[in-house]
């Protein structure tokens, strides 16, 4: 970028709306995480996110409307099932990729002849949305690749100077992605698990496969954002173990646990002054994030980016993570550690 801004402190989402008018970039807090809003029709403003976050021209934007009838504002074609996700899950953390209008900027698809749509359920990106009265594009306000933001803390510690406000909403709710469903073909298809269970989806579209991640970092069009394989990552090295499978490695340096619950089983295991069981051998961590019970997955996922965050910035050697089980919005974290681990 040619010179800093002075990044604004904001809380009113009319005055955030008149900057977004302005083809300036405010990133807002929405239910999943924070998102970095520019107008969706305004070229030079879409130009902005991708400067601003050094992100590819080729990994493609989500587009934020206020309701289903905004989304058909959108998408040239609004299919039956279309319409039956936007009833069961709107507002709330589900993207639906369908045909794009023309008006909608080629930037935000990436060339691609299909645009992600999403209706955030977060009041004050709903009402940052109705001060609008058009499309936001909103990927997270971070620097592409790195771990995604929960507060506005976060988004200041990555964007400031960047870009021209954060309208600050307290902590995300749901604290992973949305869930990215494709109609762009007579199936559906889950191309990013994220906030949406894949259980709950099959309720409405019956048996959904998930695509599998593009595994090189190319100048080749992704069909929806976060499917790179490297993504959401921390500086400090990540290692992931199955507790009931994995041996944990020995190390005497500085060492990260990732966790969840309190039943961390191994066979050579004694607790700590928290109250976590941790493995006795070798291995000491010097910091512990439990982001909660395996039975209330929803606050795990709400915790997990500011526990990974609070890891990555402890000055530690490695962090171990703890896969989670792989049902409901555990599918979405083991997608995410999967991708913040690979090398």
């Amino acid at each position: 970028m040619t010179a800093a801004l002075v990044t604004q402190n904001l809380t009113d989402p009319s005055i955030a709306a008149g900057v977004l008018k302005s083809g300036q970039l405010v990133a807002f807090a929405t239910e999943t995480v924070y998102g970095l809003g520019a107008d969706a029709t305004n070229s030079k403003a879409v130009a902005k996110v991708f400067e601003a976050k050094k992100r590819p021209a080729f990994d493609p934007l989500i587009v934020h409307v206020t309701d289903a009838t905004a989304a058909q504002q959108v998408a040239s074609t609004w299919p039956p099932i279309a319409a039956d996700l936007a009833a069961a899950f709107w507002p709330g953390p589900l993207t639906m990729v369908l045909p794009k209008r023309d008006h909608i900027s080629d930037l935000v698809t990436s060339g691609l002849p299909g645009v992600g749509i999403r209706v955030p359920k977060h009041p004050l990106a709903q009402s940052l949305l109705q001060h609008f009265a058009g499309p936001v594009v909103a990927p997270s306000a971070n620097l592409f690749g790195s771990i995604s933001p929960t507060t506005a803390e976060h988004v200041r510690h990555g964007l400031s100077g960047r870009i021209a406000a954060v309208l600050d909403g307290g902590a995300c709710d749901v604290g992973v992605e949305s869930t990215v469903v494709s109609l762009m073909d007579t199936r559906p298809v889950i191309l990013r698990p994220g906030g949406l269970a894949q259980e709950d989806i099959e309720q409405i579209t019956g048996p959904i496969k998930i695509a599998t991640a593009n595994s090189h970092l190319d100048d080749s069009a992704q069909p929806a954002p976060g499917m790179l394989s490297r993504h959401y990552a921390p500086q400090t090295r990540l290692l992931l173990i199955d507790v009931e499978a994995d041996a944990i490695p020995e190390n005497d340096g500085r060492w990260g646990l990732l966790t969840h619950g309190t039943d961390f089983h191994s066979e050579q295991t004694a607790t700590n002054q928290n109250g976590l069981a941790t493995p006795s051998k070798n291995i000491q961590f010097q910091e512990i994030q439990s982001l909660g019970s395996t039975k209330d997955l929803p606050t795990c996922a709400a915790n997990f980016f500011a526990g990974l965050r609070s890891l990555d910035a402890a000055n530690l050697d490695a962090i171990i993570a703890r896969k989670f089980p792989t049902h409901g919005l555990g599918i979405a974290l083991n997608d995410r550690l999967k991708r913040a681990a690979a090398r």
